[in-house]
């Protein structure tokens, strides 16, 4: 099985896998989650590009959806990786 992240343009989704202790995890978010949360000023970007560069904060957010009960496969809300409160965004 692969787990390269890819987009799937039929559902508008990045598709990825993430590493949990009982092995890899399938997740999705979709490209607007990532455009509102990641570069709401942007236009056409690309939501991959967009996972890749943020993998890390997308990646914990799947782990806390798993510690939480989700059942694989994870969908990634808005609020799922939405900016914490008192977090800065880095601007």
């Amino acid at each position: 099985m692969s787990t390269e992240a890819f987009f799937h343009d039929d559902s508008g989704t990045v598709r990825f896998w993430v590493q949990l202790d009982q092995g890899h995890i399938g997740a999705m978010v979709r490209k607007e989650t990532l455009h509102y949360r990641f570069h709401p000023q942007g236009v056409n970007d690309d939501p991959l590009a967009t996972y890749r560069d943020h993998a890390a904060e997308i990646d914990s957010a799947v782990r806390r959806r798993v510690a939480a009960g989700s059942a694989e496969p994870i969908l990634l809300r808005d609020g799922d990786i939405a900016p914490r409160p008192g977090a800065g965004t880095g601007r």
